[in-house]
């Protein structure tokens, strides 16, 4: 796969080239068309993403349409020069309509896929499959067959320490739960890999394109493994009697990280192609949004460790300790959060402390967005980059609400997924939001008044 990849980029690496250079600005105002529409596309697969996207339809309607279709025309302005800027995909307007869309599709499903895999956890069904191959199995498909998988199980430490006595109906439908997740992931390698090939056989990417799409595939394949390394520290004998059986939270943690990696390698690879430029009339607005990303970085990293805390959160089983809210129980801060020796082990392993990081994470995590907006609430920036960060804001208190109602409901099914859920679209409009704020293109510095021509107030 790696070697086609290649030799299809080195041939073609000239023509592209040329193509690039050869862009008019009728067909790049044509791929701006379609901008808004591949990102609602992908943004409205999911109820949560879609709820969380409504900065970007706003671009839609009244001024802020035609403020778009302004900036688009000087995008497409800059495009043209010799300086200008250099697409991931050639082949025209519809080329990259076409690859922006199964970008976002290819981020959709991995973003289905995380739900998919928070709801198995919180079923207790990913430990029902006691063994796993690397080009996937048949279910069983007969009595018999079933009989023998239920056996497998009932070898487990989960069986014996969880669900003793469950019978083969309970049995079948956590199994279908995991097989549901391990299929789903390998039916996202045949998405990805097939119209990727088609894409590099037409010559549509560029060898930048290429080395990026490469990667993320590379990464996906190996998520199958760290799927299984992690599910397979799950069907080990717990090391006390009292403990019951879950999988390492180091692990789980390793599986949902890689998980977002990908993911947001999709979506901001997808930006990008269909994207190539952050939205600026004016040097005004560029040096607006070069204030608000020295704020929104920080910010971001602040999201993207809650989020991972929320993994050793699912690892440690915390949510279901201490489900009161705002005290643990009879107090602010448990006695026992630093019982475990060495100490650093009590971050990653001890219930009370995990649980009690994440709580000062998503506070943190309130306030930091929560200040962002206060501070940039009157910089003269582009409207699109404040509809974001008000997207922003909602979305966080969304997501706290969330969290805050799943621990004090002892975390349902649907709680606990929709607040997984809510942890990706956080990061997913921070991604936005980022993208949004990059530095224009030397050339479109070049054409941008000091100020922006219209009054948009």
């Amino acid at each position: 796969m790696f070697r086609a990849v290649g030799s299809a980029l080195k041939r073609n690496k000239e023509a592209f080239n040329g193509i690039a250079r050869g862009f008019t600005t009728s067909s790049h105002q044509a791929f701006t068309s379609n901008i808004t529409a591949a990102t609602v596309t992908s943004a409205s697969s999911s109820s949560l993403a879609g709820n969380s996207f409504y900065g970007l339809p706003s671009l839609l309607k009244g001024q802020n349409a035609s403020m778009f279709r302004k900036m688009s025309t000087v995008a497409s302005i800059s495009s043209e020069s010799k300086e200008g800027l250099k697409h991931l995909v050639t082949g025209g307007p519809q080329a990259r309509k076409w690859v922006g869309i199964w970008l976002f599709g290819s981020a959709t499903w991995v973003f289905s896929m995380v739900v998919l895999g928070g709801v198995t956890r919180l079923t207790r069904s990913g430990l029902s499959m006691t063994d796993w191959k690397f080009t996937g199995e048949f279910p069983p498909l007969s009595d018999e067959a079933w009989v023998c998988e239920f056996e497998k199980y009932m070898q487990s430490p989960e069986y014996k320490r969880v669900n003793k006595g469950m019978n083969l109906e309970d049995f079948k439908f956590i199994y279908w739960m995991e097989y549901a997740h391990r299929m789903w992931g390998r039916g996202l390698g045949i998405m990805f890999a097939l119209p990727f090939s088609y894409f590099l056989r037409k010559g549509y990417i560029t060898l930048r394109l290429g080395v990026q799409l490469s990667g993320l595939f590379a990464l996906g394949a190996g998520q199958g493994l760290i799927g299984w390394w992690m599910v397979k520290s799950g069907l080990e004998e717990p090391p006390s009697e009292y403990s019951q059986p879950r999988v390492s939270p180091y692990r789980l943690a390793a599986h949902l990280t890689s998980a977002f990696a990908i993911y947001c390698g999709l979506f901001w690879t997808a930006l990008s192609v269909v994207m190539p430029e952050p939205p600026a009339e004016s040097l005004a607005w560029v040096r607006g949004a070069a204030k608000v990303k020295k704020l929104a970085l920080p910010v971001s990293l602040i999201v993207g460790i809650t989020a991972i805390s929320g993994a050793f959160v699912a690892g440690n089983d915390a949510g279901r300790a201490f489900n009161t809210f705002p005290k643990m129980g009879d107090t602010w801060i448990p006695d026992n959060i630093f019982e475990m020796k060495p100490l650093l082990r009590n971050l990653f392993e001890n219930t009370a402390t995990v649980q009690l990081d994440h709580r000062l994470l998503a506070t943190t995590t309130l306030i930091a967005i929560g200040t962002m907006w206060w501070f940039t609430r009157k910089l003269d920036i582009h409207p699109a980059v404040k509809a974001l960060i008000g997207s922003t804001v909602g979305m966080t208190a969304v997501q706290v609400t969330l969290g805050v109602s799943t621990l004090l409901s002892y975390v349902p099914v649907s709680l606990g997924s929709a607040h997984q859920a809510g942890a990706l679209t956080l990061l997913n409009l921070m991604l936005l939001l980022n993208h949004t704020l990059r530095r224009p293109s030397p050339s479109l510095l070049k054409s941008l008044p000091q100020v922006a021509k219209s009054n948009f107030s």
